[in-house]
């Protein structure tokens, strides 16, 4: 029987084998409520908001993706998920590296969605360490205002402006000790291609071809890792797959989804 539930930590529809979305920096559970929509017809899909993020703001001890993990565990056995495939987009990718550390026997399937396993470089460290200033001197507001558009293909822009406008708006609305603490913590996050390397789990990457988050180079670093892989790789897209190429990228999802459980 179909069930749809909301609660403001996290998102519970349909019935099913259990999909598990987790989003990205400065970013909510909102950014997968109209792609998550078509999958909730097969699967049972839940979309969690990461600590410090939305709705989940209260009692934050730390934003270390590896805290954010066992509070994907927390929200996850109080929903009685016993398995699932997570979905993770960006820093959700992150956590759910440090989820599959952690808790992999409760992993069918794992898809990195514009994400990585691999640590930041020295560059991207000092990049964060820039941005974290930035953030404490002029606020929120005035990091996510510029910040948003670039995720995005520079000619989908116009097109998706509305979404454009939407991410700013939810960006806008995270704390600035959520937004601070993430940047220090994903700049503190270590290399996890040992962890993609030894997963029992298939793994699926989508990665945009014009991404400037995670470049070409750095998803071919990784791609060939784990010991069942599939890979998207996505022509005229960035940072933001699920607005920029939705369908596309609901159907890898969806695809990969059927392939997990055909397996377990």
């Amino acid at each position: 029987m179909k069930k749809t539930m909301e609660n403001k930590t996290y998102s519970d529809n349909g019935a099913g084998d259990t999909l598990v979305f987790l989003h990205g920096f400065c970013e909510s559970k909102q950014v997968w409520e109209d792609f998550t929509k078509p999958l909730q017809q097969h699967y049972r899909v839940i979309a969690l908001d990461l600590p410090g993020h939305g709705s989940n703001t209260q009692n934050i001890s730390s934003y270390s993706m590896e805290h954010m993990a066992d509070n994907v565990k927390q929200q996850l056995d109080n929903l009685g998920v016993q398995q699932c495939m997570l979905v993770g987009h960006s820093m959700g990718g992150y956590v759910s590296m440090a989820f599959a550390e952690k808790y992999e026997p409760q992993l069918q399937g794992i898809c990195l969605f514009h994400s990585s396993a691999l640590p930041d470089t020295e560059e991207k460290k000092e990049n964060r360490n820039k941005t974290i200033e930035f953030v404490e001197q002029h606020g929120v507001d005035k990091f996510i205002e510029p910040f948003i558009a670039p995720l995005f293909y520079e000619d989908n822009r116009d097109r998706l402006k509305s979404d454009i406008e939407l991410m700013k708006t939810i960006g806008k609305q995270t704390p600035q000790a959520a937004v601070t603490g993430a940047l220090a913590a994903m700049r503190d996050r270590p290399d996890r291609r040992k962890v993609l390397q030894e997963l029992k789990c298939p793994v699926l990457f989508i990665f945009g071809k014009e991404d400037g988050a995670v470049p070409l180079e750095k998803a071919l670093e990784q791609c060939h890792l784990p010991h069942y892989s599939t890979v998207h790789f996505l022509g005229e897209t960035g940072h933001m797959g699920m607005f920029e190429r939705k369908a596309e990228t609901r159907q890898a999802t969806k695809q990969f989804a059927e392939t997990v459980y055909e397996r377990s």
